[in-house]
């Protein structure tokens, strides 16, 4: 499995799984099927308003409706990752989500880029130049993803938690935070501290060990915590349980 390594906006080293060219391809044939789907109900719709007027071919409708589906996929693919954190319908079904390369999140502009670049990547070659560029590329990306500084990674192992499952804590009645300073951080953030929590334990390396250190090191740091902490798994996963217990 290709990977990548991208360094977050809290200066934190993440090693990512890149979608594979499959689960992309699976991710553009559900995106499409939606697309087809909705195109179809517009013309239903369509033609019933305007009758033979919309398939006239000396008339601006026909250009309108020839060009449809094309505008309807773009559009689908801009909005559904603007709104769903870089994740399309058929992107979530498959576990894979856009980022970009500088660990920043990524702009309108980003995913602009992205939608209109499937003009060439896909539709005008028919898919085999994103297949080819996304195959060949170091961060598997297809011409979108370039001009867009954006990729695609899993994240299945990631991303698919609520706070609420992310430790089994079984009551919290009694208990007492350790770090009330926990507080200043967000959700985003413990989503982040299982993600390394998560990896360390799948992949026990100097790399994730690593990570795990300047993960710590940054959070005592945000949280004024003057005394490292011996134990830094433990010390993650305190933190992930102070800030259930201080926010639900």
């Amino acid at each position: 499995m290709r990977t990548i390594e991208i360094t977050t906006t809290q200066n934190v080293t993440i090693e990512y799984e890149l979608a594979t060219l499959q689960e992309r391809i699976i991710a553009f044939i559900i995106d499409s099927l939606l697309v087809g789907t909705l195109y179809l109900i517009l013309i239903t719709a369509l033609s019933a308003i305007l009758k033979d007027a919309l398939f006239d071919s000396g008339g601006a409708l026909s250009f309108v409706a020839s060009f449809l589906p094309i505008g309807l996929f773009i559009a689908y693919q801009l909005m559904s990752e603007i709104i769903a954190d870089g994740q399309s319908w058929g992107k979530k079904a498959m576990g894979i989500k856009v980022v970009r390369l500088d660990g920043q999140e990524p702009s309108l502009i980003d995913y602009l880029l992205r939608a209109v670049f499937l003009i060439v990547d896909v539709l005008l070659s028919i898919g085999i130049l994103a297949a080819l560029l996304v195959s060949s590329s170091n961060n598997s990306q297809r011409l979108g993803d370039m001009t867009a500084n954006t990729t695609v990674i899993r994240v299945k192992f990631g991303f698919r938690f609520r706070l609420e499952d992310i430790l089994k804590i079984n009551s919290l009645d009694d208990y007492e935070p350790a770090y009330p300073e926990v507080r200043r951080l967000s959700e985003k953030d413990m989503l982040l501290i299982k993600t390394i929590i998560t990896r360390y334990r799948k992949h026990r390396n100097t790399a994730h060990r690593e990570v795990i250190n300047d993960l710590v090191e940054n959070l005592t740091k945000r949280l004024d915590i003057l005394e490292p902490p011996k134990n830094k798994v433990e010390f993650l996963k305190t933190l992930i349980r102070d800030y259930i217990v201080l926010t639900r």
